[in-house]
């Protein structure tokens, strides 16, 4: 999942040009993108374009961003990502573990008619939500990843967004909140559009912290997030030997081309090698 594009649920039209994209994944928003008198007509047209999905059989991961809990509109979202062509639900808001388990009371609830239900994306966006990541990533095992969201984080308290050093710091935070659960980390939206360049150097950081891929607000990003977070040549035959000589080793740790190899450095091959070898997250895949 290197590339994950908004579409507004506002916006049908859009629907099928999206499918068609080089995205790895598509992200339906029902939240900030669709103003509150669409809000019940977007559910409605994104649930009959998902009914024509099945779930394998198409290569992108189909992603729906609902509105928080707090909202009126919560449970019919809710309700309405209960597909099998929904391989990730997108939760807004959350800022706790118990919040979490509240979720899943209602998850609970809307899934019971389902047999494969969606996995959970959370998104990190407040301040407290920071402060309990690595909490919330462990609240359940069906929760695949945490998601950065640096807007609603640095917006409200002043802090300055596209400074690398205040993005680097909260990269580094929620990287690891995400790593100590097992868990992926995906990196935020750049809502410069224009400013091609502090897209890519923003990817290049957030696949240097280990990040699965980068959202992308607008189709002119999905073709350097693809670039960024593709394993090169090079990387993909390190994973492919570090893999192959720990198998045929008797030893915890040892020596391969001068370097010293033991389990983080295995556990980073295999890795590299599952993230070459797929597309989707779904409920207890792990990639750490």
């Amino acid at each position: 999942m290197k590339s994950k594009l908004f579409v507004p649920a506002s916006r049908p039209e859009l629907f099928e040009k999206a499918l068609n994209s080089p995205a790895d994944a598509l992200s339906f928003d029902l939240e900030d993108a669709v103003l509150e008198q669409h809000k019940e007509q977007a559910r409605r047209q994104l649930a009959d374009f998902l009914q024509t999905l099945e779930r394998g059989t198409q290569p992108k991961t189909i992603i729906v961003r609902i509105n928080d809990m707090s909202t009126s509109w919560f449970s019919d979202d809710l309700q309405a990502c209960m597909l099998e062509s929904v391989d990730l639900i997108n939760i807004p808001k959350i800022e706790s573990a118990e919040q979490m388990q509240d979720f899943f009371v209602a998850f609970d609830k809307a899934a019971s008619a389902i047999d494969k239900p969606p996995a959970i994306l959370v998104n990190i966006e407040t301040p407290l939500a920071l402060v309990n990541a690595a909490g919330i990533a462990a609240a359940d095992r069906r929760i695949a990843g945490l998601q950065l969201g640096l807007g609603d984080l640095f917006e409200p308290q002043g802090i300055h967004r596209y400074e690398p050093a205040n993005v680097h710091h909260v990269m580094m935070q929620l990287r690891l909140a995400a790593g100590s659960a097992g868990v992926y980390a995906y990196d935020t939206a750049y809502a410069d559009i224009r400013n091609m360049d502090g897209y890519r150097q923003e990817a290049q950081l957030a696949r240097s912290l280990g990040f699965l891929g980068k959202t992308c607000i607008h189709p002119s990003q999905v073709a350097i997030a693809n670039e960024i977070f593709t394993p090169s040549q090079e990387e993909i035959e390190w994973a492919q030997k570090i893999v192959e000589s720990a198998g045929n080793t008797a030893h915890g740790a040892y020596v391969l081309d001068g370097q010293m190899i033991d389990v983080p450095f295995i556990n980073k091959a295999k890795m590299i090698l599952r993230q070459t070898a797929k597309t989707s997250i779904h409920p207890g895949d792990n990639i750490e």
